[in-house]
C-alpha cells in the first residue's frame, strides 16, 4: 500500500487492526479492475482508505454505505462511543463530517463515493453486480442479518465478499457477524472461505450469478 496512503488509513478514527486493513487492500486490488467494491459500514473512513487506496492504485470504484448515525455498540453509554462525533445541535452521532474529512485528506474523493442511508434501503435500489463486497455494518443480531440478506447476493461469480469481526469464540467478540453473515454464507453453498487473518474472513463466490438468491 503506498506509504502516504498508509499513513492517513491509520491515523483515521476506526477499529480496523492494519493487518487487516492490509487483507482488505490486497483484495480490493485484486477484485476492482472488474466491477465496483462496495462496503457496508463507513464510520469514519478507516476501511475506506484501504479500500480507495487499491482503487487509486488499479483503478474502480468504491462505494460505501452507512446512515452515519452510529451502530448500537457506538451510541452513549456503550463500550465504543466517541462523543467527538457527536452533532451538538441535534444530539445525535453524525460520522459524516468525519468520514469527508478523511478521505479528502487522504486525496479519495474521486475513488471512494458515499452512499448515506440505511443499508437495507439503499440496497432494495441496488441492481449492480460488485466485484467486492465488504461488510463491517450493525453488530447486533438483526442489522447483521439484514446486511447479509440484503447485500451478499449482490456479489458476482468469483467476486469476493470480506466480513469484519468474525468471532467463532464467543470469549473474543461478539457473535452476530460470525452467526448472521458467516456461517449463512457458507451455508449457502455460494461460497468459500478464501483467506482470513485477525477477525477477517474473505469468501469466494463459486456458484450463482449476482442478483440469484442465496441457498441454505
Amino acid at each position: 500500500m503506498p506509504p502516504d496512503l498508509l499513513e492517513h488509513a491509520l491515523a483515521a478514527k476506526g477499529f480496523m487492526p492494519p493487518e487487516e486493513g492490509a487483507l482488505l487492500h490486497r483484495v480490493a486490488r485484486e477484485r476492482l479492475p472488474h466491477g465496483p467494491a462496495l462496503e457496508v459500514g463507513t464510520y469514519c473512513g478507516k476501511s475506506a482508505v484501504y479500500l480507495g487506496a487499491a482503487a487509486r492504485e488499479v483503478g474502480g470504484t468504491v462505494f460505501t454505505v452507512d446512515h452515519h448515525r452510529g451502530s448500537e455498540e457506538n451510541q452513549a453509554g456503550w463500550e465504543h462511543h466517541d462523543p467527538t462525533v457527536v452533532d451538538r445541535e441535534l444530539g445525535v452521532m453524525d460520522t459524516l463530517p468525519t468520514f469527508r474529512r478523511t478521505i479528502a485528506r487522504a486525496g479519495l474523493e474521486d475513488e471512494v463515493v458515499a452512499v448515506v442511508g440505511r443499508s437495507t434501503t439503499v440496497a432494495a435500489h441496488w441492481r449492480a453486480p460488485l466485484s467486492l463486497l465488504f461488510i463491517d455494518g450493525g453488530h447486533g443480531e438483526q442489522p447483521a442479518r439484514d446486511d447479509f440478506e440484503s447485500w451478499a447476493h449482490w456479489v458476482m461469480p468469483d467476486g469476493l465478499f470480506a466480513i469484519h469481526d468474525v468471532f467463532e469464540d464467543p470469549a473474543d467478540g461478539g457473535r452476530p457477524p460470525y452467526e448472521q453473515i458467516y456461517l449463512p454464507a457458507l451455508a449457502s453453498g455460494a461460497f468459500a472461505e478464501v483467506d482470513a487473518v485477525g477477525s477477517m474472513r474473505v469468501l469466494r463466490r463459486t456458484s450463482g450469478t449476482a442478483g440469484d438468491a442465496l441457498g441454505g
